[in-house]
């Protein structure tokens, strides 16, 4: 078996590895809102790039969009969880503490404008998932509903930040290369609307 797996080429031992990697870690991502998932889908599509396989890039994106979108779920039913409970739970807390006051009333202003578009929206916007997320849950919305926006947003996010990723693959020749100018990318992407806000005030 050993000896079997050692044969194996090293771009499906990557595939292996990197498909239940990309999908355990967008999952995590979702549940937890400190890993960088956009960084890890780039990635990942800089290295389905420089694969022969001519479906990696578009496996990639299926997990990654999967992946979010079951996250999304996830934490969502979590929070209605806590919505329901007299005491709460330390996942409506955790979502609760990832959005500012202002950026939450500007959510459920413009959710309830716009609706399930506004899930969409704010998957590509950076921040923008959680206050969008907590308006719905103090909206109540059913999970079925949440569920209809969740899925497009998830589709639209994995596009985005695999693009991202194949730009970067196609500019370097070097795979690591790509994957370091796809991260820089992602985090400029991050971090910029915070900087603007800051030099605003």
């Amino acid at each position: 078996m050993i000896g079997e797996l050692a044969r194996l080429p090293a771009e499906s031992t990557q595939q292996a590895v990197g498909y239940p990697s990309l999908f355990l870690l967008v999952v995590l991502g979702s549940l937890v809102p400190v890993v960088p998932t956009g960084a890890v889908v780039s990635s990942a599509a800089v290295v389905a790039v420089h694969q022969s396989s001519p479906f990696s890039l578009l496996f990639s994106f299926g997990v990654a969009a999967l992946a979010a979108f079951l996250g999304d779920l996830a934490l969502y039913w979590l929070g209605r969880r806590g919505v329901r409970s007299k005491n709460g739970s330390r996942w409506l807390e955790r979502i609760h503490d990832h959005a500012a006051p202002e950026r939450l009333d500007q959510a459920r202003t413009k959710l309830t404008d716009h609706g399930v578009a506004m899930l969409v929206l704010s998957r590509l916007v950076p921040a923008g998932r959680i206050p969008v997320m907590l308006a719905c849950l103090l909206a109540r919305w059913p999970l079925r509903r949440f569920a209809r926006g969740a899925a497009p947003a998830a589709l639209a996010w994995a596009g985005t930040y695999q693009l991202i990723g194949l730009l970067g693959g196609s500019l370097f020749r070097e795979p690591w290369e790509g994957v370091v100018a796809a991260v820089l990318l992602t985090v400029a992407i991050a971090v910029a609307p915070g900087v603007w806000r800051r030099v605003r005030r």
